[in-house]
């Protein structure tokens, strides 16, 4: 299989540069463009980006020039970490010129011509791209809190059926970019509230268990997401955590469930990933923790590489029937693994 050529846009943020470390090596997909904004364009990689991860910047992009998003970019694929708000216009132009463009920002996402993906979850989904009219297409991924969540849900929804979700998040500082949440709000805290996540975690997660509706009448092609029907309760809230996101849920099930049908659920829950052998997936999605403790995201969020759920703490619920704790790490399976990992179905399915 032919290396396909890939461009970074919005490659000197946070995501940015979670995108060029997961990307170095890839076996399927070649960085041969950065894009970042004019005040960047033009100079080398380097002397533009601030690099904040932990592991040294790779080689081979310190010395690559910054392009614009409106130049030709010699690439077939985009991976766009551009900031929410912005990325809207910017995506929609690089998919007219017949660019696959792989999303993390949030402006799309509920679009009903545009996939929103987790490949473990609702691969089949993917098609909608086949109702955008454009020489390119756009998918994109969830928000980093909804993704941890609906991998934990998704396994229980298939077995059981879910009526109803409460869900608090405990998310990471990393989560909110770089520089991120000031000191001083944070340190010793709980801030509960982060503008618009809570209304991502219940619209999202419905149109990710949603169902693929054929066009009306037998016409051509998928027409929409029947949104799946979950009563859903969010509230989000920013913890002194430097990376992985947590939630405790509380779910009622469609119908009875002991105790062992849940775990093993989880524990036997693969999908499309798995199945394809595709280069970022785990081999096994969904971790089950039996100690009283775990998961905890320091402890935990590395699991395959970052692109594990770990669940635990399952107990019966007095309200709802049963509760449940998960974590998952926000950078990687949250947002730029979960970009590439769409990227990789799409070829595995042919089309790319």
């Amino acid at each position: 299989m032919a290396v396909k050529k890939a461009a970074v846009v919005g490659a000197t943020g946070a995501v940015g540069q979670r995108f060029l470390s997961l990307l170095h090596g890839h076996p399927q997909f070649r960085v041969t463009e950065l894009v970042a904004s004019e005040r960047s364009a033009g100079k080398a990689y380097a002397e533009a980006a601030n690099w904040v991860l932990n592991e040294p910047l790779p080689k081979e992009f310190a010395g690559m020039p910054l392009k614009l998003a409106n130049e030709d970019l010699d690439a077939e694929v985009v991976f766009s970490a551009i900031p929410s708000g912005t990325a809207g216009p910017v995506e929609s132009d690089l998919a007219k010129r017949g660019y696959k463009v792989f999303s993390n920002a949030k402006d799309h996402r509920m679009d009903p011509d545009v996939p929103l993906l987790i490949p473990e979850v609702n691969a089949d989904h993917a098609a909608l791209v086949r109702q955008q009219g454009t020489d390119g297409f756009l998918v994109t991924n969830p928000n980093c809190t909804t993704i941890v969540l609906v991998m934990a849900l998704k396994p229980l929804h298939d077995a059981f059926g879910i009526r109803r979700c409460i869900a608090v998040s405990q998310q990471a500082v990393s989560g909110a970019g770089y520089p991120g949440v000031p000191t001083l709000d944070i340190l010793g805290n709980v801030v509960p509230f982060i503008g618009g996540e809570e209304e991502k975690v219940e619209t999202e997660t419905l149109k990710l268990l949603g169902t693929l509706r054929a066009s009306p009448g037998g016409g051509r092609g998928p027409a929409a997401i029947e949104p799946a029907a979950i009563t859903m309760s969010a509230t989000c809230t920013r913890v002194p955590v430097e990376e992985g996101h947590s939630i405790t849920a509380h779910v009622e099930l469609g119908r009875d469930a002991r105790e062992a049908d849940i775990l093993h659920a989880w524990e036997s829950f693969r999908g499309d990933p798995q199945r394809l052998k595709l280069p970022s997936a785990p081999q096994q999605p969904v971790h089950v923790h039996r100690a009283a403790n775990r998961p905890q995201p320091r402890r935990d969020w590395g699991l395959e590489r970052g692109m594990a759920v770990s669940v635990g703490r399952l107990r019966p619920d007095p309200i709802l029937g049963w509760k449940f704790f998960c974590s998952g790490s926000n950078t990687v399976r949250g947002a730029a693994g979960a970009s590439i990992l769409n990227a990789e179905l799409f070829l595995a399915k042919g089309l790319l």
